[in-house]
């Protein structure tokens, strides 16, 4: 069965500070939970723009992702396109960055299906729960970290 995920937050940082850290797959192992990251296929203009591909260590899993949209400071697609050792169906994902003052308001969504046959369903529901919070943490890392870097916060 499908699941679909919808995670909205107002950050204490701008825009374009979130997607500067969203967006750099060398440091995701800043977020709880992710081991490492690699760059398989650089993208376009940036490196981890447009078509860029990736290998994520997230606890025992490896998967590779690709950026389908890549807009500054605005929008962030991506598609899970392999994931090692578990039978996993991504529609695919996106990270939405809108200025609200001096905030910014987000919205990360995905929709994904693990279809093994009898326990899929179960751990589509266990996998949902898991990825929510950790898109939340994600967020909320992002604008944490982002005021820890700012000019203003030297």
């Amino acid at each position: 069965m499908r699941r679909s995920i919808r995670v909205e937050r107002r950050l204490d940082a701008p825009p374009e500070a979130v997607f500067e850290i969203v967006a750099d797959h060398a440091r995701y192992d800043r977020f709880g939970g992710i081991r490492r990251s690699e760059l398989v296929e650089s993208g376009d203009p940036d490196p981890n723009g447009l078509g860029a591909v990736r290998w994520v260590w997230l606890g025992p899993f490896r998967f590779e992702e690709e950026i389908t949209a890549f807009e500054p400071p605005r929008r962030l697609d991506y598609l899970i396109r392999d994931v090692k050792t578990l039978p996993f169906r991504h529609e695919g994902g996106s990270i939405r960055l809108e200025p609200d003052g001096a905030r910014t308001h987000a919205v990360w969504t995905s929709s994904f299906e693990i279809p093994i046959p009898v326990i899929g369903g179960t751990m589509d529901r266990i996998f949902k729960g898991q990825l929510e919070r950790g898109f939340a943490h994600v967020l909320e890392r992002s604008a944490e970290l982002s005021t820890q870097t700012s000019p203003m916060s030297a």
